[in-house]
């Protein structure tokens, strides 16, 4: 059997990162993992209304996509554009994040569901093919992140990850 890893190599095929759209042109550097830090059950809307209101980040938002806990990915925002994802990383990166990431202490734990792990892995394959060169880290993995996102290890998960076919 293959390991995550190994998928992961083998989609990497396609020979640019660049992203061109309306004029603008973009590097990609990271696939970027992340939690929401919400509890399980919030929704997009809230969510995305925290960022308006709270952060004050209007329509963009903190991701590209959205992984809600039965596996369904919404995307939120064009990956020509930036995300509020990594600061001071954002014109480099995909964000990705699943809905949860902490415990109902409001404490970091990994608190995807198996269809969330399965959309996640995929969503990542799909993306190392589009971004060759890309790595592949948790928001937690950037200099000066002082955060838990997305509560868990991304390479380790990665390294043991068994996908489903």
């Amino acid at each position: 059997m293959e390991t995550a890893i190994s998928l992961l190599r083998a989609a990497q095929l396609k020979p640019t990162n660049q992203i061109k759209s309306n004029n603008m042109k973009r590097t990609v550097k990271y696939i970027v993992i992340h939690c929401t830090a919400t509890q399980p059950d919030t929704t997009v809307e809230s969510i995305q209304r925290y960022w308006r209101e709270v952060k004050g980040w209007g329509d963009t938002p903190g991701y590209h996509y959205l992984i809600k806990p039965n596996g369904e990915i919404i995307k939120l925002l064009d990956e020509s554009k930036n995300s509020y994802g990594v600061y001071a990383n954002n014109n480099e990166c995909i964000s990705i994040s699943y809905i949860g990431g902490i415990d109902k202490a409001g404490k970091a734990k990994d608190t995807r569901t198996r269809k969330q792990e399965v959309a996640m892995f995929d969503k990542i394959i799909e993306l190392t093919e589009r971004y060759p060169t890309s790595k592949i880290r948790g928001h937690r993995d950037f200099p000066g992140v002082k955060r838990a996102c997305p509560s868990f290890d991304v390479k380790t998960w990665l390294a043991n990850y068994t996908p489903a076919f």
